[in-house]
């Protein structure tokens, strides 16, 4: 099995969802914005949301260099989107490479704005961002990778007030990027001083992290940190042992800190969907993952979410029901089991880049364009006390795939044509009846991105549909 092709994270639909058990609890938490589309984002019991990558300008902006007014009304236009697809949070790119969307004190302003890292873009997008999503009734949650510095290994690329070149020694070059190291104490201060410099001085509803804490392996290549696993690591019964240790405690202790320093903001994790095999630990989910982040990226996301470190999870659940190494509905189960009695929120990030001009896609084929949430997936519904199987009032459709849900490659039809047969043009609740007749009826037209219609078969009928905001995968 294959992990998605590019480092960072395009933006398309997103989503994610609720389940049972705890996670649920999360509906009768007092709500302190309302949800996209004036709906109450606790009351509905789910997190409907869209990520926007930054990291080489993969969805915004269109490209460094722009004015700042154009890159503001680009910006606007995807939160404009996201309310009139019934959205209720943007999950918004803004450290992706150990740099700034805002006028931070500890790195430089990304380059993604301007083309030169460091130069000023003359606005502060985090500001933006916060205030237009909140007057538009949305959630922001500010995405942050903790500890990828460069797409390359030249630190001569960076600006010169960058720390990693006032630092050399915290960087370390690997699979053709630079990382800040781990296992430095130091290091794993300063990330955190630096993210929560945002959580200070803007009014963020969550921290959002993905996937990247050590990096994924690459075949050949070493990680050298072994200087800092003989200075640090002595107590620890090996090298992997101690870089969890780490990668821990960076998780640890933001949570506490994100606590100590603003009342409210949430803390939120999205993985890679596999933590370990059952063949490698009984208590691991039923793949066979050629991944798994407890052993590969030394990221422990179970016992995270055992501990209650983080608000929530939000595992990426890219593959199809089926999928022979990694079957979609074997995954949710085992998140579904994991969250339960914990209290922290379970959603789930779907991929919406496969084409489904096919009604059986060949497992592990997606396209190399297409966006993803963090990769940008699309969205996950599910109903607070049902199981992590399909309800059984729902019906399986022809293509094989979960019950109730026919995927498509448009943008336009799916939402459009949904919409005009929806009451007063909402795309949501209301009595549209059962399955469609065919997948073209409420999801045809012209294939310009990966697209998803549903609708649940049991009392009124509920269509939605969803499709990637961008056209780029990470």
């Amino acid at each position: 099995m294959t992990r998605r092709s590019l480092v960072a994270g395009a933006a398309g639909l997103v989503a994610a969802m609720t389940t049972g058990g705890d996670a649920a609890a999360m509906t009768t938490a007092p709500s302190v914005r309302g949800g996209g589309g004036g709906e109450d984002r606790f009351a509905r019991g789910e997190l409907r949301g869209v990520w926007i990558a930054t990291v080489a300008n993969l969805d915004w902006p269109s490209r460094s260099g722009l004015t700042a007014a154009a890159q503001r009304s680009e910006l606007i236009a995807h939160l404009d989107r996201a309310v009139r697809l019934r959205l209720n949070a943007v999950v918004f790119q803004v450290r992706p490479t150990a740099d700034a969307l805002w006028p931070s004190p500890y790195e430089p302003w990304a380059d993604c704005l301007t083309g030169v890292q460091g130069q000023d873009p003359g606005w502060d997008p985090l500001a933006t961002a916060v205030r237009e999503a909140h007057d538009r009734g949305l959630e922001l949650h500010a995405w942050f990778n903790p500890y990828r510095v460069a797409n390359h290994t030249d630190p001569t690329r960076l600006a010169a007030s960058h720390p990693a070149r006032l630092h050399p020694e915290w960087v370390l070059p690997y699979g053709g990027k630079l990382y800040y190291n781990p296992g430095l104490p130091e290091v794993r201060r300063f990330v955190q001083d630096a993210m929560l410099d945002a959580v200070r001085r803007y009014e963020i509803d969550a921290v959002h992290w993905d996937d990247y804490f050590y990096p994924y392996p690459v075949a050949g290549q070493e990680f050298k940190d072994d200087a800092a696993y003989e200075r640090y690591g002595s107590a620890f019964a090996d090298k992997a042992a101690w870089r969890r240790d780490n990668v821990d405690r960076l998780v640890r202790e933001m949570g506490e800190r994100i606590r100590e320093t603003r009342q409210g903001v949430r803390f939120g994790i999205s993985p890679f969907a596999v933590w370990r095999n059952k063949a490698t630990d009984p208590a691991g989910s039923d793949t066979r993952a050629g991944v798994e982040t407890y052993d590969d990226l030394h990221a422990d996301t179970r016992k995270w979410v055992r501990e209650g470190w983080i608000d929530y999870i939000c595992p990426q659940i890219y593959w199809h029901l089926g999928q022979t190494a990694a079957d979609y509905a074997k995954v949710l189960a085992w998140w579904d089991a994991t969250v339960r009695g914990t209290g922290v929120g379970l959603y789930v990030g779907r991929r919406c880049t496969r084409r489904a001009t096919r009604p059986r896609p060949r497992p592990g084929r997606t396209r190399r364009n297409s966006p993803v949430i963090s990769p940008s997936p699309g969205i996950t519904r599910r109903w607070p006390g049902t199981s992590s199987s399909p309800p059984s009032t729902w019906r399986r459709t022809g293509s094989g795939r979960w019950p109730g849900w026919w995927p498509t490659t448009t943008r336009t039809g799916c939402a459009r044509r949904a919409e005009r047969r929806a009451p007063a043009g909402r795309v949501g609740p209301g009595p549209l009846g059962p399955r469609p007749r065919s997948l073209s009826r409420y999801c045809g037209g012209r294939s310009l991105g990966a697209s998803m219609c549903w609708t649940t078969l049991s009392g009124p009928g509920d269509i939605r549909c969803s499709w990637p905001s961008g056209n780029r995968s990470r």
